[in-house]
């Protein structure tokens, strides 16, 4: 039945499979690696659309490598999870054959974006792919396995920055600092719904580890943590009230994500971590771009 299915009706399957809309969670982020690495090295403003278009490009693509490869590893445990035995791999709706040519394709147009920023960018291309797959094992051993989905995403800013110049400005790791805690808090947040199944399966989590009290005071640490890079992200840029005033609204937002959760009662956890986190990330951005504007590119 799944053979039969028309081509665009799978792919379309695929992205929903990938929640390929959530690519919006990092990507602003790297977009605003590669506006600071412009501003600082005073690049020419008639180079920056092609440059961000193959940014995009890179990014999407590495993405949904990472997340189709996830799905298809994870399978036979997402088969025995009440939350996720539907998903579409699992239930049957999509082929396992299908899914990985979604990965071999979405990793080719990865490397092509990356061949086309720079040869810095392809040298380490395989680097990349190769820590965003490796994530999806973590879970099997380790219970720090958020950090590395941080990780995964946080590289984004620093990879945009090397795309651009070809080299990489230790300041901007204040930014892939920023995004491995904010991601990992978040990561934490929406782990608290499988602790009782994590323990059964013997997976790795920190709520699994500390409870889910304890958990989501973990994910609280990693957010400060966030705020605190942001800030220094901000003053090693040496950027104005704009960027700081960014940082505010992402000060609100974590607390507003905060409040929807609790040990007891983790039924709004898909608000806090699909909504709030995508408002985090646009409104950061928006602010951020406008005090890079106004203070760099459009000189």
């Amino acid at each position: 039945m799944v053979a039969k299915m028309p081509f665009w009706k799978r792919l379309r399957l695929t992205l929903e499979m990938i929640k390929f809309e959530h690519s919006v969670f990092a990507l602003p982020f790297a977009l605003t690696g590669a506006l600071l690495a412009f501003r600082e090295n005073h690049l020419p403003p008639r180079v920056l659309p092609e440059k961000l278009l193959w940014i995009v490009v890179a990014m999407v693509g590495a993405r949904s490598a990472a997340m189709a490869f996830n799905r298809i590893l994870d399978a036979g445990i997402d088969s025995r999870n009440p939350r996720t035995r539907l998903r579409h791999i699992p239930a049957g709706i999509l082929s396992t054959g299908f899914a990985w040519g979604f990965v071999t394709v979405s990793a080719l147009v990865f490397l092509l974006a990356a061949r086309a920023l720079n040869p810095l960018c392809l040298k380490l291309a395989p680097v990349a792919l190769g820590l965003v797959f490796f994530y999806s094992y973590t879970k099997r051993f380790t219970s720090f396995s958020h950090l590395i989905l941080g990780l995964s995403l946080g590289v984004a800013p620093a990879a945009a920055w090397i795309g651009v110049t070809g080299s990489l400005d230790p300041r901007i790791l204040w930014l892939t600092a920023a995004v491995t805690f904010w991601t990992a808090g978040f990561d934490v947040i929406y782990s608290c719904q499988d602790y009782e199944f994590d323990r059964s399966a013997g997976l790795f989590s920190l709520p699994r580890q500390f409870g889910i009290a304890g958990a989501l005071w973990i994910a609280r640490l990693f957010h400060i943590a966030m705020i605190g890079c942001l800030i220094a992200l901000a003053v090693s840029f040496q950027l104005g009230w704009l960027s700081l005033t960014g940082i505010g609204a992402v000060v609100l937002l974590l607390l507003y994500e905060h409040s929807l959760v609790k040990a007891n009662d983790l039924s709004r956890v898909n608000a806090a971590f699909f909504t709030v986190n995508g408002y985090v990330s646009v409104l950061f951005f928006l602010f951020w771009a406008a005090d890079i504007y106004f203070l760099g590119l459009r000189a």
